[in-house]
């Protein structure tokens, strides 16, 4: 997908690159294991997904973001349609969930164990 990400992943990474929204660093395409996300902000511990129709009522989504969220990340998943017709309400998200207060520590940080059917 790095080389070739999605109109809507496009759009999102020429706001988020080079600490060009308002001033935090963004990486895309990071790896946090077992798994590969959109665009990671480290600093406040976010992560963006731009997800098209076949996200939607995901099991394994819902895994995967249980699984992130036990290591300490908040998801912010933004539907490809709204990145591209109303970018701006994109936009205003991400600097709201960058502003949220931190999550606090969870107890555990081990990952869940995958679905016994499904993806994967």
């Amino acid at each position: 997908m790095r080389s070739n990400p999605t109109e809507s992943e496009r759009h999102l990474w020429s706001v988020l690159r080079n600490k060009r929204f308002a001033g935090f660093k963004f990486k895309r395409q990071e790896v946090i294991e077992p798994f590969i996300v959109d665009f990671v902000c480290f600093k406040r511990r976010l992560i963006v997904e731009a997800d098209g129709s076949q996200h939607a009522e995901s099991g394994y989504d819902e895994w995967r973001d249980q699984c992130l969220k036990a290591e300490g990340f908040a998801i912010l998943r933004l539907w490809n349609k709204v990145i591209m017709t109303g970018p701006n309400i994109a936009e205003d998200a991400i600097w709201h969930a960058l502003h949220a207060p931190p999550l606090p520590p969870t107890a555990t940080r081990r990952v869940p164990p995958s679905p016994a059917r499904g993806e994967g």
